[in-house]
C-alpha cells in the first residue's frame, strides 16, 4: 500500500506539470466530454472531485462510486448553446460493502436541420443531424476504510451527417478520506485514450489523377484524408471539507484545481448547505484565474424526499456564461 501511495503522489505532482506543458488551447476533439454533468455539481461551481457522493460520480471521480451507500439512478438535462441538448443518465449498483459497478451515457444532441443547396435554398426535403455520445462502464473498490480507487472504460463517438469518428478512453479516480474529520481529497484523470479521426461516405470523391491527359478515367474514387485529434485529457485534484455536520445541518466546502490539455488551468470553488436531507442550497464559481473563460458564478437548489428504503432528489442550477446566456440544468436522482 505504501508503494501504491508513493506512486499516486508522484502522479499527483508530476501530471499537472506535463499537462500544462503540453497545453494547446482549442485543439482537441470530443470537447462535449468537458461539459459539466449534473445540476448539483454544477451549482457548486464544478468543485466536486473530492465530494463525489452521488450518481454523477462516474463523471467527476469514479473513485467515489464504491463509497455510495445505496444504488442510484441519475438523470440530468441541460439546454446547451444554440439549441442543443445535453443529456446524462447513469446507474450505480453496490455489489457489496466495498465494491460498486456502474454504467453511464453522456450525450450532446445537436438536433436536425433541412439540407439546403445553391439550387434549392428553400430545402431539399432531406435532413441532416449531428450528435456526440459517450458510453462508459465503471468499477470502483474500497482498498481500505479510507482509500478507494475506480476506473471507467468509455466508447466515444462524434457524428455529423454521414461522417463519424470514434475511439476508446479511460478515466481513473481516487478518493481519500483523511484523518482530519470531514476532509476528503480526490483526484481524477479523464479521457486518456486514442485519437479521433473523421471518416464517412462523403469523404469519397471522384478525382482526375492526371488532368493534363485526355482519355484517362476522370472519375477515380479517392478518399479525402482528415486529421487525427486528441481527446480533452484533464487532470483534476480537489479537496472537500464538512465544516458543519450535525443531525439537522451539513455544510460542505470544496475546491478543485483543473489542468486540461486544451485550455489554461483554473480553479473551481463551491459550497452546499443541507437541512435534514430535505432542502439543499448551493453556490460556487467556475474557472477562477482563467481569463479566457466565460463560466462564472453558479447557484442552485435541491429538494429531497424519502419513502421507505427509497429516496429521491430533484436538483436545479443556473450558471453565468459571460457573453452567452446563462445555462439552466435539471437533475433527478433515485436511490434504492
Amino acid at each position: 500500500m505504501r508503494k501504491v501511495l508513493k506512486s499516486l503522489c508522484a502522479i499527483i505532482f508530476l501530471l499537472p506539470i506535463l499537462i500544462s506543458g503540453q497545453s494547446k488551447v482549442g485543439t482537441t476533439a470530443g470537447n462535449f466530454l468537458t461539459i459539466p454533468v449534473g445540476a448539483r455539481a454544477s451549482a457548486m461551481g464544478g468543485a466536486f472531485v473530492a465530494v463525489a457522493d452521488d450518481g454523477t460520480t462516474s463523471y467527476w471521480n469514479i473513485g467515489g462510486l464504491s463509497r455510495l451507500k445505496q444504488g442510484e439512478v441519475s438523470l440530468a438535462y441541460t439546454q446547451w448553446f444554440v439549441g442543443t441538448d445535453h443529456n446524462w443518465i447513469s446507474l450505480a449498483i453496490k455489489t457489496d460493502a466495498d465494491n460498486a459497478i456502474g454504467i453511464s451515457i453522456n450525450q450532446l444532441d445537436y438536433g436536425e436541420e433541412e439540407i439546403t443547396t445553391e439550387r434549392r435554398p428553400d430545402g431539399t426535403g432531406q435532413m441532416w443531424s449531428a450528435s456526440d455520445i459517450s458510453i462508459g462502464l465503471s468499477y470502483a473498490r474500497n482498498l481500505t476504510d479510507r482509500f478507494s480507487i475506480g476506473g471507467t472504460v468509455k466508447y466515444i463517438q462524434q457524428k455529423i451527417w454521414n461522417e463519424s469518428a470514434s475511439c476508446f478512453a479511460l478515466d481513473v479516480g481516487l478518493l481519500f478520506i483523511t484523518q482530519l474529520e470531514g476532509m476528503k481529497i480526490g483526484m481524477n484523470i479523464s479521457n486518456f485514450g486514442t485519437e479521433m479521426k473523421m471518416d464517412g461516405k462523403d469523404l469519397r470523391q471522384p478525382v482526375d489523377v492526371d488532368p493534363s491527359h485526355t482519355g484517362n478515367n476522370e472519375h477515380v474514387v479517392s478518399i479525402l484524408e482528415t486529421d487525427s485529434w486528441n481527446l480533452p485529457l484533464t487532470f483534476t485534484l480537489g479537496v472537500s471539507y464538512e465544516a458543519i455536520s450535525s443531525t439537522d445541518w451539513k455544510l460542505t466546502l470544496a475546491t478543485d484545481a483543473v489542468y486540461p490539455n486544451n485550455n489554461n488551468s483554473y480553479l473551481n470553488v463551491g459550497t452546499e448547505l443541507v437541512w435534514n436531507n430535505l432542502f439543499y442550497a448551493r453556490t460556487g464559481y467556475h474557472s477562477l484565474f482563467n481569463q479566457s473563460a466565460e463560466e462564472g458564478l453558479s447557484i442552485g437548489m435541491g429538494i429531497g424526499y424519502s419513502f421507505g428504503s427509497f429516496s429521491a432528489r430533484i436538483d436545479y442550477s443556473y450558471m453565468e456564461y459571460g457573453i452567452f446566456e446563462g445555462i439552466s440544468r435539471y437533475g433527478v436522482s433515485i436511490l434504492f
